[in-house]
């Protein structure tokens, strides 16, 4: 009975927010604070809620102080010339944009938090979008793809999971995955070359007199103005520029996001580049190197980098209030996430719902059991943490496949398998950073990138296999 009501509650949060008939916030508290009643443990909700809450809370500490360090950093102009590099190689054209998307996201992921690269991301290439009126969800959807492939870093976490959890090496499960990883990152950029002409075949093709660019803030024609004063000239297309695609949306509205290319911009510290570089590879350097805990790190940042760049309390308060939107979002989606993990935790859902699975598992299979893990990482980690797959079902399955010879490592592996549809999932909060920054609803991300994530996933696990890796 668990079990069924386990998937009946996961299954109802993705529909009601994919038809948005609830905000992801009101489906996250109310949906699994029903299913606690029902499976009669009512009494017991705000135990699992507490406990939820408790473990999600350094996330969300992290999640708080890295919107301010990174919102502070933007603001600064540290990121300006990633943004005027990225507009350098786009051109303007729609194609490229896409494919910058990817590379970037890529790029930034090898920090190995989630979080960061969709700050980084979303604002470098937000504006772009926004401008151009690109489908913003093509921008999320191969954002997220590009940093599930690079997640399965060794500090990324699933890898250092994997290892911890069946008592490996973590190299020895990595290394040997860089050849099936590298074809799964070439599959996003595949796809991103597609879903870049298929924009560029609604929007047209703009072209750029002139070798730098930035963003013109004109609430008018969306055009980008070089820097010598040449302007962006829109070619034709099958559809006009406010056209959308089908299953995407494009968002109408202000122009906020311009502000991170403003080059004029009162917020700008340039004589404190170099430091802000260096507090922030520095910040990077003890992240990777674990030197203290992750929320502390970005708090200390944050504090630092607002000291420093902002000496005037009246000037810190304004910074403070001008990311206070993003913080507030991110954070409320990550309290509410702790209501639904604690309630399928606590209420032994998942333990049932990964009994099931693994025992629904046909005994001839038992040779083949890297091929299921694999298989089965696909929809566990998008319905599951990777704290509950890694600790609670691959132990299981590599017990499974060492009763037929299947070694521990294959198995470590092909759970790695799963992440470009993970870093989609409604349980990952770096999610939430990036649909609130891209202005993106949930669902419409949900429903635009499940498909071409779970294809990366497929893709990365046959090139495991062509490999002889798994």
């Amino acid at each position: 009975m668990l079990t069924i009501l386990g998937f009946a509650m996961i299954a109802t949060f993705l529909v009601l927010i994919m038809m948005k008939k609830m905000s992801p916030i009101a489906a996250l508290v109310l949906i699994p604070a029903l299913f606690c009643v029902a499976v009669g443990k009512g009494a017991h909700l705000g135990d699992y809620v507490i406990e939820g809450v408790g473990n999600l809370a350094p996330t969300a500490a992290m999640l708080m102080f890295a919107i301010v360090y990174f919102g502070v950093m933007i603001d600064v102009g540290l990121f300006d010339p990633i943004v005027r590099g990225i507009l350098r190689f786009c051109k303007a054209d729609p194609m490229r944009i896409v494919v910058g998307t990817a590379v970037l996201a890529a790029i930034v992921s090898l920090d190995g938090d989630g979080s960061t690269t969709f700050m980084i991301t979303v604002s470098a290439m937000y504006p772009l979008y926004k401008r151009l009126k690109m489908s913003l969800v093509v921008m999320t959807g191969v954002a997220a793809t590009a940093n599930g492939v690079m997640n399965t870093l060794p500090w990324g976490g699933p890898t250092a999971r994997a290892a911890t959890a069946l008592k490996l090496d973590a190299g020895d499960i990595f290394v040997p995955m860089i050849p099936a990883l590298g074809v799964g990152l070439l599959a996003v950029i595949l796809l991103a070359v597609v879903l870049g002409r298929r924009e560029r075949k609604r929007l047209g093709t703009l072209t750029l007199d002139g070798t730098r660019a930035t963003v013109s803030v004109t609430e008018s024609e969306p055009v980008l103005v070089a820097a010598g004063g040449d302007r962006l000239r829109k070619g034709t297309g099958s559809a006009g520029a406010g056209g959308a695609a089908p299953d995407e949306e494009t968002e109408e509205g202000t122009d906020e996001g311009f502000k991170g290319l403003d080059p004029h911009r009162a917020t700008l510290r340039p004589k404190l580049y170099w430091f802000n570089a260096g507090l922030t590879i520095a910040l990077l350097t003890a992240m990777i190197m674990e030197l203290m805990p992750i929320p502390v790190l970005f708090l200390l940042g944050a504090a630092l980098a607002l000291t420093v760049n902002f000496p005037h309390m009246p000037d810190q308060r304004a910074r403070i209030a001008a990311h206070a939107d993003n913080v507030l979002n991110v954070s409320g989606m990550v309290f509410a996430a702790a209501v639904f993990t604690g309630v399928l935790t606590g209420t032994g859902m998942v333990d049932h719902m990964a009994d099931w699975l693994v025992g629904a598992i046909p005994e001839g299979m038992g040779p083949h059991m890297a091929l299921v893990t694999g298989v089965l990482s696909i929809p566990l980690t998008y319905f599951m943490s990777n704290d509950g797959f890694y600790f609670g079902v691959v132990p299981v399955l590599a017990e499974a496949g060492a009763a037929h010879g299947v070694s521990p490592l294959e198995i470590a592996r092909a759970s790695l398998v799963g992440q470009p549809l993970h870093m989609s999932s409604p349980l990952v909060p770096a999610v939430y950073v990036l649909v609130g920054m891209a202005k993106v609803e949930f669902g419409d991300h949900t429903r635009f990138t499940v498909k071409w994530a779970a294809l990366t996933s497929l893709v990365v696990l046959g090139a495991g296999l062509l490999f002889g890796i798994i």
